[in-house]
């Protein structure tokens, strides 16, 4: 059997499809997938045994100047590389009528797809040949696995979902375990945790005889990342990488901690145990999947508010608000606790008492 999956963005919802494939493959030896993806993030797929061929388009740039692809080449050439093989099974797992729907069409095969009141664009259900219901309010890589299940026709394995990767096999690595890897780069400044709190993290990471490396995405992250170094000899700023180069680095952390951010998810697909902070975000839902991943979430009147400004007005040291309680001794004696227990357990700000 030969399926193609659409999951073409972004970096945490590519990851959280992983999952799914390693069920399929368990469920139908010999099944391949090929996958389409957008260029920025084609390297995860492929980290992935069961999938052979990675088809790559320029989504994101193309966006930007949309009549080049058609006078360069590069959507014709896309196309014959999609058309080249019938698929038995084409699963949608984006479900974006201007994402993927254009693509499911194009494609060779019977298409399947979350059913109009499970899929992310209800009107993009009604492009596919079978409509599967998969219930909302689950985490997402547990839709995932059900609507694979479903489009191929095996029972959801019971457990936690495997990301299908071991770090050390493919970036030939070891564990360094005084190496700690800090991601403060996030898209909402409701995610991010306080400045003042990461430098006492940063110093309390210094005291225990751990080596930081910290990460950066654009020029406001680097700058903080610059700040929060600090001449510091411990802690050194990443220069910029590919997603792969950065996998690798990453791959050899004995832990790493991070807000509600993409990268968090390529923590939890590398099995590196992570420490994440999560105050207008849920877990729940898009969390950071596995038995290595460890939470500290807000106990705030309004937390996960799920919102990109924080509307909090009453007292607090600092912003956003919400973060109060999870302070960096918090975060470090939970990081500590994970490393030496080396077992899976889930904290949150209700169990830690108040500030």
């Amino acid at each position: 059997m030969r399926a193609l999956i659409l999951k073409v963005t972004s970096l945490g919802d590519i990851i959280h499809t992983l999952p799914a494939v390693t069920d399929a493959s368990r469920a139908i030896p010999g099944i391949r997938f090929d996958w389409v993806v957008d260029e920025t993030f084609a390297e995860i797929p492929s980290w992935h045994r069961s999938v052979d061929r990675v088809i790559v388009l320029g989504n994101r740039r193309w966006r930007k100047t949309p009549w080049s692809p058609l006078f360069n080449g590069e959507l014709s050439r896309f196309i014959r590389e999609l058309r080249a093989v019938r698929y038995d099974v084409i699963i949608d797992v984006q479900g974006q009528l201007g994402k993927t729907i254009w693509i499911a069409r194009l494609a060779h095969g019977t298409r399947c797809g979350f059913d109009w009141s499970s899929v992310r664009e209800r009107p993009a259900s009604l492009f596919y040949h079978r409509r599967i219901p998969v219930p909302k309010g689950q985490h997402a890589v547990e839709r995932n696995r059900q609507l694979f299940a479903q489009a191929l026709g095996y029972p959801v394995p019971p457990g936690l979902g495997d990301h299908g990767i071991d770090r050390q096999e493919l970036f030939k690595v070891r564990i360094d375990s005084k190496r700690l890897v800090f991601l403060h780069g996030t898209s909402w400044r409701t995610k991010q945790w306080p400045v003042e709190y990461w430098e006492g993290l940063v110093r309390l990471a210094g005291e225990g005889g751990y080596r930081v490396l910290m990460t950066w995405g654009n020029e406001e992250e680097r700058a903080r990342a610059e700040q929060l170094a600090g001449g510091r000899g411990h802690v050194t700023v990443r220069p910029k990488a590919s997603l792969a180069e950065f996998a690798r680095d990453m791959a050899s952390a004995a832990g790493v901690v991070a807000v509600d951010t993409g990268l968090c998810h390529l923590a939890a697909a590398l099995g590196i145990p992570t420490v994440s902070m999560f105050g207008p975000t849920s877990t729940g839902l898009t969390g950071g999947y596995g038995e290595s991943q460890h939470y500290l979430e807000a106990d705030f009147p309004c937390a996960p508010c799920l919102r990109k400004r924080c509307n909090y007005r009453g007292p607090s040291r600092v912003q956003p608000a919400c973060f109060e309680a999870i302070t960096p001794q918090r975060v470090w004696d939970t990081l500590m606790s994970v490393l030496e227990a080396g077992k899976p357990i889930c904290i949150s700000t209700r169990s830690l008492g108040s500030s």
